[in-house]
């Protein structure tokens, strides 16, 4: 998963300072307009971390709980994967996950 950059901090946005001129924006309407803005962000931001803790967490558990299952998830991005590997991958989940109910 690419690891994306902002390019402004929330303390960025907040410390902004902005020109004006003759007939520019209300700097009152501009600072409460960037409160907003540095809400979300912040929000933003903050759902990003819980949700990359999450992955790392699921991933852990995966690998740990179920090996069968992390295998068939991960086989396929693997180089010179073919048709029949991931069939028999599949066929050993299956069989991992439904036993001998498979064979009723």
């Amino acid at each position: 998963m690419p690891v994306e950059k902002f390019n402004l901090t929330s303390q960025e946005i907040l410390d902004k300072e902005f020109k004006t001129g003759m007939r520019g924006y209300s700097a009152e309407e501009v600072d409460q307009f960037l409160d907003l803005v540095i809400k979300d962000y912040n929000t933003y931001n903050d759902e990003i971390k819980q949700l990359k803790a999450s992955i790392s967490r699921l991933e852990q558990r995966l690998s740990t709980e179920n090996p069968v299952v992390k295998e068939t998830v991960e086989a396929p991005e693997q180089q010179g994967t073919t048709n029949y590997d991931i069939l028999k991958r599949l066929s050993n989940l299956e069989r991992h996950v439904f036993g001998s109910k498979m064979n009723d």
